[in-house]
């Protein structure tokens, strides 16, 4: 797997949270294998005693896995606080702008920072503009050569935290790739172009300005050695490009847009000085945006009756029975893996009569018609809160036939008591789907609504999430639906109150472990 927000080059230094000792990505808070102890024994704590200079990192054959977690960027109410700061890097061309900006990057030291380039958003090249390019006569310099209604709208919506698509721009063939890069998370923006300051919707967007500074000379030979070596062109086409477009263009657009800037930056990502300044004003402005979720979940209309949007499996005699069985301290492993099962089988069933249909007609093979039902939606996404809710994903498979599955890791920071995002892997277009979101067992909501937040980032309509646990807390169930309304929330129970670890009471019975592919789940 790759990281979901930033690549290891964009983003060298995050916070720990990964243990060494045990190798295992450590569990979240609101599912039924958290890390909390029973009482007497001592919490561990999420950030082990690794050296500073250590990258939170965890490396193993093709795997890279960032260790630092994206705390909550959202309030109780689920609505994005505060946008991301933008910083706008701008400067002639080879000035050293992305050099700057992975100065910044490292000497920050905070998670969740993409660097986004202008050169990403170059315009789709006529035929005949592309017969010009071939022949370095195409001016790539002007600012008509940029897409820059497609570049406002993806840093508005990068700014407004929801996920975005970046389009590849290949340089040797003047042309975009098929693939876009997905980019989503970002508590920091660093954006960098030779025409970062060119628009004006543009600069409304930038919350600090930046203009590197570097010597003409120095940037003709950055350049020449950066097209010649990465971009395969000749020397003699390089030079004829620079003194026909670059240079003329740097003269007409670019240095005049140096009075825009906050800071000026001389001497590119040599100036240390200038790069400590930066710093210290975005981690001042970092500050103002921390939030603390939990705390005021606590709060937030617990005095309330429980929400419309709550639906809990009938209490028969066969549902009583299986509640029985896996809170009984004294059951089996065998016992309370197979019962766990039966129960979410049933789950899973009650939660997809919660999905949109339509009446249908079809015809029998003894030749007659039959009035019936019909799922109408696109498609249908299972989305799993690891680790726990993916012992939900065999049930979700066994009804729903050919379901897309996806992944959201999320652990609570134990020195904060934060929710944090660690990893994602969702399906392409999954906004166009309805989404079973599942976890094992829900206390505080904490967890799941980070997982709604992600969701709608990810632009999924609300009243199409459907939160399917196991067993939740009357907070957690108050949580989620003072925050997101519209999200169908279904379980098989509502325990009254959480212990002082969070735990649900009067909950599901003793540790237990219950073996899935490629994790060991623990249930409380």
């Amino acid at each position: 797997i790759h990281a979901p927000f930033c690549s290891v080059k964009e983003c060298p230094k995050l916070g720990l949270g990964y243990n060494p000792i045990s190798q295992q990505i450590l569990d979240g808070e609101d599912s039924l294998d958290r890390l909390l102890p029973p009482a007497g024994v001592p919490r561990r704590r999420s950030t082990p005693s690794l050296s500073k200079t250590e990258p939170p990192l965890l490396r193993t054959g093709t795997r890279t896995i960032y260790t630092a977690g994206r705390p909550p960027w959202y309030d109780e109410h689920g609505a994005q606080s505060k946008d991301a700061f933008v910083i706008g890097l701008c400067g002639g061309s080879a000035s050293g702008k992305t050099t700057v900006a992975n100065k910044i990057i490292k000497a920050l030291d905070v998670p969740w920072v993409v660097l986004l380039s202008m050169d990403s958003f170059y315009k789709v090249l006529s035929t005949e503009e592309q017969a010009l390019a071939a022949k370095n006569e195409y001016n790539f310099d002007h600012p008509g050569a940029f897409d820059f209604e497609l570049l406002v709208t993806t840093l508005q919506k990068l700014k407004q935290g929801k996920s975005v698509k970046i389009p590849v721009y290949d340089f040797t063939a003047h042309s975009r790739q098929k693939d876009w890069k997905n980019v989503y998370g970002a508590s920091v923006i660093i954006f960098e172009g030779i025409m970062s300051f060119a628009d004006k919707e543009l600069l409304q967007l930038l919350d600090m300005k930046i203009f590197v500074d570097t010597d003409s000379d120095i940037r003709l030979v950055r350049r020449l050695r950066r097209d010649i070596m990465e971009r395969g062109r000749d020397i003699e086409g390089v030079i004829k490009q620079y003194n026909k477009f670059v240079k003329p263009a740097f003269e007409q657009y670019i240095e005049p847009t140096m009075r825009l800037a906050d800071i000026v930056v001389p001497r590119g990502g040599g100036n240390m000085v200038a790069i400590d300044l930066i710093v210290q004003h975005v981690h001042s402005q970092l500050e103002e945006r921390e939030l603390s979720v939990r705390a005021l979940l606590a709060s937030a209309q617990q005095t309330q009756p429980l929400p419309q949007t709550l639906s809990v499996l009938a209490s028969t005699p066969q549902v009583s029975g299986m509640h029985t069985i896996i809170r009984n301290k004294e059951t089996s492993r065998d016992e309370f893996i197979f019962y766990s099962k039966r129960l979410m089988r049933l789950l899973i069933e009650n939660a997809l009569t919660f999905l949109p249909s339509q009446s249908c007609v079809v015809q029998t093979p003894q030749g007659q018609n039959y009035e019936g039902r019909r799922y109408n939606g696109k498609g249908i996404t299972g989305v799993s809160i690891l680790r726990a809710g993916e012992t939900m994903e065999p049930a979700l498979r066994a009804v729903c036939k050919d379901v897309r599955i996806g992944k959201i890791l999320i652990q609570t920071n134990l020195d904060s008591g934060e929710p944090e995002l660690h990893y994602l892997r969702l399906p392409k277009d999954i906004g166009e789907d309805h989404v079973i979101l599942m976890d094992s067992t829900v206390s505080t909501g904490a967890a799941a609504m980070m997982a709604v937040r992600v969701l709608l980032d990810h632009e999924v309509q609300e009243d199409r999430i459907v939160l399917v646990s196991l067993l939740m807390a009357e907070l957690g169930v108050h949580s989620v639906a003072y925050a997101f309304p519209k999200v169908k929330i279904i379980t098989t129970a509502v325990d009254k109150s959480l212990d002082d670890h969070l735990h649900v009471i009067p909950g599901i019975g003793k540790q237990l472990t219950l073996n899935i592919p490629d994790w060991n789940v623990t249930f409380f």
